[in-house]
């Protein structure tokens, strides 16, 4: 049986996904109108097949090649090899290593304590009014409660992700991380990114010196994780919870402990800020759900303006927020395999080294799995509701051998934010502001995802 699909387009289906509005917005429309598998054309990649039934999905769980056109635009990143495509006998003891750290609950305690400072240095800005402000090491903000008439609303994704950024140099340095500029690597990714995204999808840039600025951010990011990564060598340290301590003790080679940590800070600043900061987004503007996440944590942290480790497991109310944030906005929209053989998909036969696309927001607004699939409802994700679902209906980190490695860490890091920030402030659209999603690597705001904040009443 033929897979339904739209016309052929002679650019690759650039105008297509460009008319969209990018492709999570051109996914939507094809799954809506084609059904749950789709055949279209995919820059980078011809034609590709998309699947959006979680059902079907799980014929595709064990695929564990990529596309290596789609994922061309982070070569620059990594010189021991791209690590998104890997082949699986390279892919299998690197990601068992990664595993080892990013997955591991010795890891996330040990980093536990300096988040949560760092989550605190971001609430205690917003709550004295310098919000939008530099961090603490930069210039002081103006006085006022930050959201108040003397305050300005606060950029959630631009500072969530310098916040998640500054994190993640923790978890990846060590202690090494005290002379890293989280704000100057933020902007050094985006100019990369940028660039090279762009290439991918032909995209002009008005910019003459984009490709010039993009080669000295590079430049930057590759020479501040190997200042690191000599920091960690010179001293001896091998400490396994931290990223590059447990690559200097597997033997990986510079340009690979290198290409590590540079992939893995990509993944992790853009992934959680944007999260929380979606997750915030929702919860101003349900305040029913806002109220029953205060009162969780009044009940669970008492006093404190922080959780400990062992808490977040005790926060159910608020993990359920987190999950239908990123059902309805997942932070990583989509993903892509291709098949080595041929593959039985359903009614369709899918040949050797055809595009798998993985529409992540298509599957998470399926109507088949999710009734009202665009209202939001924490109680999805109650136990006895999650038993009654299909395994891959819900799919934030990736499915199968090349699902994200950080999925772990990244829930800790939001779940512990998200704490911090709900414990003391409570978050309101800010007045006339419109929050649209749109494609930037990551499911982003396109004018950004602005909030007041106010001092909660504690009771």
């Amino acid at each position: 049986m033929r897979i339904p699909g739209p016309e052929h387009q002679e650019d690759g289906g650039r105008s297509a996904v460009a008319a969209a509005g990018g492709l999570h917005q051109y996914q939507l429309r094809l799954h809506a109108a084609y059904g749950p598998v789709v055949r279209f054309q995919l820059p980078g990649a011809d034609t590709a097949v998309s699947v959006a039934d979680p059902v079907l999905l799980e014929a595709t769980a064990h695929l564990d090649k990529r596309p290596e056109e789609l994922f061309a635009f982070l070569d620059p990143l990594c010189e021991a090899g791209n690590l998104q495509v890997l082949p699986a006998d390279e892919h299998t003891p690197w990601r068992r290593l990664l595993l080892s750290v990013l997955a591991g609950r010795p890891s996330h305690e040990r980093h536990f304590a300096r988040f949560a400072e760092l989550a605190r240095e971001v609430a205690d800005r917003w709550a004295t009014g310098q919000a939008g402000q530099p961090a603490p090491a930069g210039p002081a903000g103006p006085a006022g409660r930050a959201g108040s008439a003397n305050g300005q609303p606060i950029e959630l994704q631009k500072e969530l992700t310098a916040l998640s950024l500054r994190m993640i140099c923790g978890f990846a340095f060590g202690g090494a991380d005290a002379d890293t500029d989280a704000d100057r690597l933020v902007v050094a990714f985006e100019d990369v990114l940028t660039e090279h995204l762009g290439r991918l999808y032909q995209v002009p840039r008005p910019d003459p010196r984009s490709a010039e600025r993009a080669e000295e951010a590079l430049a930057y990011l590759r020479a501040t994780v190997d200042r690191v990564v000599a920091a960690h060598r010179s001293d001896g340290r091998t400490d396994r919870s931290d990223l590059i301590g447990a690559l200097v003790e597997a033997g990986e080679s510079p340009a690979r402990i290198r290409d590590t940590v540079m992939v893995t800070l990509l993944a992790a600043h853009h992934t959680t800020g944007v999260a929380v900061s979606w997750t915030l987004h929702l919860l101003g503007r349900h305040p029913d759900a806002a109220d029953r996440v205060a009162a969780e944590l009044d009940e669970v942290l008492g006093d404190r303006a922080a959780p400990d480790y062992g808490d977040l497991r005790r926060l159910t109310y608020l993990d359920m927020v987190l999950k239908e944030s990123m059902r309805l906005f997942p932070p990583g929209p989509y993903g892509a395999r291709e098949t080595t053989e041929h593959l039985a998909l359903g009614p369709y036969e899918i040949p050797a080294g055809t595009t798998v696309f993985y529409p992540f927001w298509a599957v998470h607004l399926n109507p088949e799995h999710w009734p009202e699939p665009e209202r939001f409802d924490p109680e999805r994700f109650a136990p006895q509701e999650v038993a009654k679902r299909h395994r891959l209906a819900y799919v934030p980190f990736g499915i199968g051998p090349r699902s994200c490695e950080g999925a772990a860490l990244a829930t800790v890091e939001a779940q512990l934010v998200l704490a911090v920030l709900l414990k003391r402030l409570r978050f309101q659209p800010a007045p006339g502001h419109e929050v649209t999603p749109v494609e930037r690597f990551v499911l982003w705001a396109r004018d950004g995802i602005r909030m007041t904040v106010q001092l909660r009443e504690l009771t």
